[in-house]
Formats: C-alpha cells, sequence, structure tokens
C-alpha cells in the first residue's frame, strides 16, 4: 500500500472532554513534533498512532491511512506493518553482533545488497551519536545513544518504514541537528514526542498536548525558523563541551567567555 497521508481523528482527554484539535493531517515527508508537559499524554498519541486506534482505546482516537481505515494486514503482519517505533526502552533480548543482527534484518526484509545496505545502515547511525559503532559489538553491550541511533537508522534504512515515530530521542545523547538533517532527506512522516526546543523549532509543526487531549497545532513560521538558529549556535556549543567533558578535557570561564563572544553574545 502507497501511503500518502496519516489523519488522526481526535477523541477525548483524561476528562472525558472532546479534543480541542479535531483532525491532524500528516503527509509523506513531513517532520511533526509532539510537545507537552509530562504526564500530558504524548506518548499516547503515538500509541495510538503505532495501534492504528479505531476509537478502541482510552482516547478513542480514530487513525486513518489514505482517508480510510488501515488494512488488517498492517496489524496482522509484523513484515507489513508501516510504523516504526523507536522508544526510549531500549533492552535487547538478542546478543548478536551488530553487524549480524543487521544483516539478519536485511535478510529477512527482503533487501538487496545485504552487504551495502548494513554499511549504509551503520554509516548512518555513525553520523547520529557521538560513539562511534564497533559492527562486532553485541547489541546487549552498545550505550543508550549508540542503541537509539542504530535502530533509527534501522528503521529508515533497512526497514524503511514509511511512518517513524521518535519518543524523546534527545536524551540518550543523539546529536539531534544531524538527526532531522539526516531524516528530512528520506520522504516518511517522522513525529517526535519532544521536550527539546530545537527539535521542536526544526519540526513543520507541533501538535501541543494537555490533560490527555491535542490542544492546538502550530506551524513553524519565518520567526521560530529564525529563533531555532540561535539556538542551533548554542546547542552545538554544549555539545562542543560534553564532548570535551567526556574527553577528559578541563572546561574554564574563559574559555566559554571566548566561545560566546565568537558566537555574538556579549559576555
Amino acid at each position: 500500500m502507497d501511503i500518502k497521508e496519516i489523519t488522526i481523528l481526535g477523541g477525548i482527554g483524561k476528562n472525558g472532554e472532546k479534543e480541542l484539535l479535531d483532525t491532524v493531517s500528516l503527509k509523506m515527508g513531513d517532520v511533526i513534533s509532539i510537545v507537552g508537559p509530562t504526564g500530558s499524554g504524548k506518548t499516547a498519541l503515538i500509541n495510538d498512532i503505532e495501534l492504528f486506534a479505531n476509537r478502541n482505546t482510552p482516547s478513542k482516537r480514530k487513525i486513518l491511512i489514505n482517508g480510510t481505515l488501515p488494512p488488517d494486514e498492517f496489524t496482522t503482519d509484523p513484515s507489513k506493518n508501516p510504523i516504526a517505533l523507536i522508544t526510549q526502552h531500549t533492552n535487547f533480548l538478542s546478543d548478536l553482533p551488530v553487524h549480524q543482527f543487521l544483516t539478519i534484518h536485511a535478510k529477512i526484509r527482503g533487501a538487496g545488497r545485504s552487504e551495502t545496505i548494513v554499511n549504509e545502515t551503520l554509516e548512518f547511525a555513525n553520523q547520529l551519536t557521538g560513539e562511534p559503532i564497533n559492527e562486532h559489538c553485541a547489541m546487549t553491550e552498545l550505550s543508550g545513544g549508540q542503541t537509539r541511533s542504530l535502530l533509527i537508522a534501522d528503521a529508515v534504512i533497512i526497514g524503511n518504514s514509511p511512518i517513524i515515530l521518535l519518543d524523546e530521542i534527545e536524551n540518550a545523547g543523539i546529536h539531534r541537528t544531524k538527526a532531522i538533517e539526516l531524516l528530512k532527506q528520506y520522504k516518511k512522516i517522522f513525529i517526535f514526542v519532544t521536550h527539546d526546543p530545537r527539535i521542536a523549532l526544526l519540526s513543520d509543526f507541533r501538535v501541543c498536548m494537555k490533560n490527555g487531549s491535542m490542544q492546538s497545532l502550530i506551524v513553524t513560521d519565518r520567526e521560530e525558523k529564525k529563533a531555532a538558529e540561535e539556538i542551533k549556535k548554542l546547542d552545538d556549543l554544549m555539545l562542543e563541551f560534553r564532548t570535551a567533558i567526556r574527553a577528559g578535557g578541563h572546561i574554564t570561564f574563559k574559555g566559554l567567555e571566548e566561545r560566546l563572544k565568537a558566537l555574538g553574545y556579549v559576555v
């Protein structure tokens, strides 16, 4: 099935009242963020999407694919499920080496040129994480950031999932801007659950949640994109210092002052 659009039909919030945002349409190529305070229902919303909710979840939402109910095979046949969910929980039952794990997945998916596609997946993942992934390392020995990076790359390239849900990837040490830049090269629907302003402002639009309900939809305008550029400078500076500290470096106030001045800030 050639997926062109997902439609979320609103249901009810935790108080039982109808959601203010009644309909949200997501088209291929869109990058969307779901934002809101802890407990506002962000994860429940992506779970509804993953489950192709049909008024049968607590939220009473309904998910349509290309304007109609999704085919049964999406839920009964894992190989035909178009959705990949990258959660905060990345425990593996398998202790296979990374390369073998990816190779097996590529063969199951029927991806041609398995060696080439595995190398492409590893290259993609290593652009997201600050710790290069050793392909001979066991999956269970990867760090949280490495695991999340690998799963994202695997879903995009080997799984070739048209819809990818990412739950708070900012907590895993992933290079956020690089991730979005890379993901936008692929014509898929990417939905981020996030508290991170940089991810939210780099998205095409964001759905704001409160009390289990979709409250509003905000399209990222020119002013927000301009603000995102400044946030990027500061975020890159934090990444630079984080990398230095991990490498055993020493941070000084003078060094911070010089870097801020180089970015054009008055200290």
